[in-house]
């Protein structure tokens, strides 16, 4: 029996969760063994995900690692498990964050048992989410996200958390709502909700045309895509730092995800149809929320709307059903998340200084913590694809394939692109460089043990992955080659059969 590496990086978390209510003494006792269950539960599902990287073939075409056991057996419902080259680094992205997003709660005093439990809960959600090959589970996997994330947003939120949480719970419910209503119908079509045999199984183009918008509500909404984005600077500005990570490096791909693995593969004509849309929505998202960024006056809001920004790129990228456009795509989601997580995290570290994140309020940070202006102007850096960092590889992987597609998107992208540079700048230049404007500026510590173990290894992955793009872009290679492929046959396959009729 093969060794069951993707159950163990799913449940172990939850085991964690179950383990920090076990009455352990006093509630100062219970807390301090919480955060530490936590920590190690989480760092066992990175050394997990480590031995999965190892072990991953990127020439082997199909799924990896797969896991099969009865679960409904009498309507073909099934436990199912595997990852490909698409699915392969967002597992690791979610390992790695946790234990990281772990360690940025680690002064949390309010009711800190929940809370961490709340993050091992998540966890599951997440890995269980992207490791899923049946329908069903997926659905349940997507949906089980919501209830861990509106508590850590509606519980240790700010003061409109529950505005948020109910926002952020409302939109996302109400898009997946649609998406079931198409899995009900396409178990019905199938007999199945085997993910492997939907994407071979054959769905006449104007049902495809309905199931597509089904799955673009709930996946449009989960990825942020213009316009259905208007939970998320809520649900980022009200969050915890360590909530805002987790929504903006790792909850936000779920839904670019889902187009990769649904609506690309099991709905071939109707996203051809489609694609001019999604070209608009995406470089809507770029270009509007760029302006967007733009007006704010509040840091962690400012890098809110930059990572709604990314979105738009990344669903521009998908949609070009070129290889180099989706690999431009995975990589970007993959590098965004690395450096939106460093972003939140240099914004957590004044505020853990009870610094005000108002722009008018900040400046001249650069002469008086000068490792952490180093820290935050190289993720501004990576974030506005400086040459040198992974943010500029997915970028120009992007640009390359929107090229070969239309010529005008790729432009209107690339004005976005600019924008980018334009609000970042400001941003940088505001809180570093200006003058001090507030008293606590000239009294402020730089940077702990404890952060600079947060941030020095994000940024190391961020700067090894634009030297050597190599390692990324090959493990994704043989997935998105072979679903480029089954798109462009798919798409084939109508004229070849009227082509054949007498």
């Amino acid at each position: 029996m093969m060794f069951p590496l993707l159950s163990l990086m799913i449940w172990l978390p939850l085991i964690g969760a179950a383990l920090i209510f076990v009455p352990q003494g006093s509630l100062a006792a219970s807390a301090r063994n919480a955060r530490w269950i936590a920590l190690w539960t989480s760092l066992l599902v990175l050394v997990l995900a480590a031995i999965m990287l190892s072990d991953f073939n990127p020439q082997a075409h199909g799924f990896q690692f797969t896991e099969t056991a009865p679960w409904i057996p009498q309507f073909h419902i099934a436990y199912r498990l595997g990852i490909d080259g698409i699915s392969l680094f967002f597992v690791a992205l979610s390992a790695l964050l946790t234990p990281i997003a772990i360690l940025a709660s680690w002064r949390e005093s309010r009711r800190v048992r929940e809370y961490m439990a709340a993050f091992l809960l998540l966890e599951t959600m997440t890995i269980g989410m992207f490791c899923s090959l049946d329908f069903l589970m997926f659905y349940i996997f997507f949906e089980g996200v919501l209830i861990p994330m509106y508590l850590i947003i509606g519980i240790w939120g700010g003061e409109r958390r529950i505005h948020a949480a109910l926002k952020f719970f409302l939109f996302t419910l109400a898009g997946s709502l649609p998406m079931l209503l198409a899995l009900v119908w396409m178990w019905h079509n199938a007999g199945t909700t085997d993910m492997i045999t939907l994407m071979h199984t054959p769905i006449p183009p104007h049902i495809q045309d309905w199931l597509f918008l089904a799955f673009l509500a709930s996946f449009g909404v989960k990825a942020a895509v213009w316009p259905l984005h208007t939970w998320l600077p809520d649900a980022y500005g009200e969050a915890p730092l360590p909530g805002t990570i987790m929504l903006a490096a790792v909850l936000s791909k779920m839904g670019a995800f889902g187009f990769l693995r649904f609506s690309l593969p099991m709905l071939p004509q109707a996203s051809q149809y489609f694609a001019p849309l999604m070209f608009a929505l995406g470089i809507m998202g770029v270009i509007y929320i760029s302006f967007a960024a733009l007006a704010q006056t509040d840091m962690k809001r400012m890098i809110a709307y930059s990572s709604v920004a990314h979105m738009g790129l990344i669903i521009v990228g998908i949609f070009t059903f070129t290889v180099i456009g989706i690999e431009g795509a995975l990589f970007q989601m993959v590098s965004h998340g690395l450096v939106i997580a460093g972003l939140f995290l240099c914004v957590g570290i004044l505020l853990a200084r009870g610094h005000s994140l108002r722009l008018d309020q900040l400046g001249g940070l650069a002469t008086r913590m000068p490792i952490y202006a180093a820290f935050l102007m190289f993720f501004v850096l990576a974030n506005i694809g400086l040459p040198g960092t992974s943010g500029f590889v997915g970028e120009i992987l992007v640009m390359i394939g929107a090229i070969q597609v239309n010529f005008w998107v790729a432009l209107l992208v690339s004005t976005g692109m600019i924008l980018s540079v334009i609000y970042m700048l400001v941003m940088v230049r505001r809180v570093l460089f200006d003058h001090a404007r507030s008293i606590a500026n000239a009294v402020i510590s730089d940077l702990t043990g404890k952060e600079w173990l947060m941030l020095a290894p994000l940024a190391v992955l961020v700067l090894g992955l634009g030297f050597v793009p190599g390692g990324l872009t090959e493990a994704f290679h043989t997935a998105v080659t072979d679903l480029v492929r089954a798109h462009v046959a798919a798409l084939q396959l109508p004229a070849t059969l009227a082509m054949a009729k007498p």
